[in-house]
């Protein structure tokens, strides 16, 4: 054991070469104090020189100045953004113990003192001190007390707090001095931690990118984009919880997705600008941290949603001075802040990811001009070839009229005459929806609008829905109308993903004499499902406000039907 001792020194000496110079001059003071002190002090900065992350580096240190100074109980507090203490770790309690003194310190007290004043600081007796003002309830009982700061590149990371030297003895000035030199090994070894740390966030954030750019190939939709956004930075940041909000107007945002704990209180919410957490950040053009959202004072409208959650970030997504929507991101409440590593390649991030959505963006602008081309091609088509050889079958059935004396087959061929005549308006109405579209944007027929909104809601539904449309959809349906078409569909479909826990469902949409019914059918639990009745109370108002009307049942073979009729004209009231 007597020659292992040596060689372990030796070798401690060595590895020190490596450290900053004025902790290497600190260590030297030290060894030229003589006794066995130098030695254990050499390898206790050591110890935290060489953590990686940043968890085991800050519990190291609270350790080694433990067994440095001899003392029973020993705590690193970590000063947050707002001067108290946003993290508390202890040697010596025991968890039980721990969890029944209660919740962390906020820093009053003797801890306070040391953030207000970061000077060592050395107490014979914690009582005798002005500032102190007792412990809480199950608290072990502590007199003799020594805390010095620990500082990273002249900014104050925390304090480390040490009570109760063994034997009932005082912490003298060789244990200030030890203890000092260990801090500033601390504040080193917490930089490399940082760097590191911050080192492989942004690995992870490119890797995340690459994937985002990766993803946008053909057939990847806008929504698609959006969902890999919000699951990467969730994944990446160990969030609770993942929100992105896109520009509504000026004023407004709207919540387009939501994942993770209580994501449905946020899913389609309108937030306003000044008022909502994700409105500040939009305001302010920069990533915001709040270490308790739930009682955030930027939070002033909005229904409450933020229960038990407590750290948070949210930040802008820009490209080319754009704001394209805003990822907000949060912790459950006593979970650690988000720190300056972890959020820092956020902003990178959610720059690039709102350049991913407008890549999507004009993806989609460039399919839909093609598609458009192939309407065109498709109703020139139909004009010229399917309408006139109708008109031409129509045009000799009647011709064939005279040659026919039975009066059933007489009636007969003038039904045909007359379902030609109604095919061919038919087919009219769907060479207008091909066509219909002006110089600002795509304006689809209700036919198109119908099939897109559905497969919209395929992705939250997990299946395909099945369509029926009848009569002259694209025609004879006015634009105000086809809006709360597309509204009550949207809404009904996502009451079924919500609630119904439905495998298949029927969408019929009929347009004949003079009135348009939309029939949305389900086989899931039924029309008492918990929570539906409070859902469909605005598509009753549409119907009521149209002059039709809105049934909700359950069908006899299982699952829910809702029936929405309303007359095509619009009333003038």
């Amino acid at each position: 054991m007597g020659e292992e001792i040596p060689g372990r020194v030796g070798s401690a000496k060595l590895r020190a070469i490596a450290l900053p110079e004025e902790l290497q001059e600190r260590l030297q003071a030290a060894e030229r104090s003589g006794g066995g002190l130098p030695s254990l002090l050499l390898e206790a900065v050591l110890s935290v020189a060489e953590q990686l992350e940043l968890p085991q580096v800050l519990q190291r240190i609270v350790e080694a100045a433990v067994v440095l100074v001899d003392a029973e109980y020993g705590a690193l507090g970590v000063i947050g953004d707002d001067s108290r203490i946003s993290q508390f770790l202890t040697v010596g309690i025991a968890e039980e113990a721990a969890e029944a003194i209660g919740d962390l310190p906020a820093g009053h007290g003797i801890l306070g003192e040391l953030i207000r004043h970061p000077a060592p600081l050395r107490l014979a007796e914690l009582g005798d001190h002005p500032s102190s003002y007792g412990f809480p309830p199950n608290h072990p009982p502590m007199h003799s007390f020594l805390g010095v700061p620990v500082k990273v590149r002249d900014e104050v990371f925390g304090n480390l707090y040490l009570t109760q030297k063994r034997g009932g003895r005082e912490f003298g000035a060789e244990d200030e001095t030890v203890l000092s030199t260990l801090a500033l090994a601390a504040g080193v070894a917490i930089e490399n931690a940082r760097l590191y740390e911050e080192a492989r966030y942004r690995q992870r954030w490119l890797e995340a990118n690459g994937e985002i750019v990766a993803g946008l190939l053909p057939g990847t939709g806008r929504g698609d984009v959006l969902e890999m956004i919000v699951d990467h930075a969730v994944r990446i940041l160990a969030a609770d919880l993942g929100v992105l909000a896109l520009p509504d107007n000026d004023d407004n945002l709207r919540v387009a997705l939501a994942t993770g704990v209580d994501a449905v209180a946020h899913r389609d919410l309108i937030l306003p600008r000044h008022g909502s957490f994700a409105g500040a950040a939009l305001t302010a053009g920069s990533l915001l941290i709040s270490l308790d959202v739930e009682h955030d004072p930027r939070i002033t409208a909005g229904p409450p949603r933020w229960a038990g959650l407590g750290p948070a970030v949210a930040v802008p997504m820009a490209a080319d001075k754009r704001v394209r929507g805003v990822l907000l991101l949060a912790r459950l409440h006593g979970r650690d802040p988000f720190t300056e590593p972890e959020t820092k390649p956020l902003v990178t991030f959610a720059g690039q990811a709102a350049l991913a959505m407008e890549m999507a963006d004009q993806r989609r602008g460039a399919e839909q001009l093609a598609l458009l081309k192939d309407h065109e091609r498709i109703a020139r088509d139909l004009h010229d070839l399917a309408i006139q050889r109708l008109f031409a079958t129509g045009m000799t059935l009647q011709s064939a009229l005279r040659f026919v004396d039975h009066p059933e087959a007489s009636e007969r061929l003038l039904r045909a005459v007359d379902d030609l005549d109604e095919t061919i308006k038919i087919i009219r109405s769907t060479i207008f929806g091909l066509r219909t579209h002006d110089t600002r944007r795509a304006v689809q027929g209700l036919r198109v609008r119908t099939v897109t909104v559905m497969e919209q809601a395929t992705r939250t539904l997990g299946f395909t829905p099945a369509l029926h449309m009848e009569g002259l959809v694209d025609t004879d349906v006015p634009a105000e109308i086809a809006e709360h078409v597309c509204a009550v569909l949207g809404e009904a479909l996502s009451n079924i993903a919500r609630h119904a826990h439905a495998s298949a469902a029927d969408v019929s949409l009929v347009v004949r004499g003079g009135g348009l019914t939309l029939t949305v059918k389900d086989n899931g639990v039924g029309a008492a499902g918990a929570g539906r009745h409070s859902g469909l109370r605005n598509l009753t108002k549409r119907a009521e406000n149209l002059g039709g009307e809105m049934t909700v049942e359950s069908a006899s073979e299982g699952g829910t039907r809702l029936v929405w009729r309303v007359p095509l004209r619009l009333s003038s009231g």
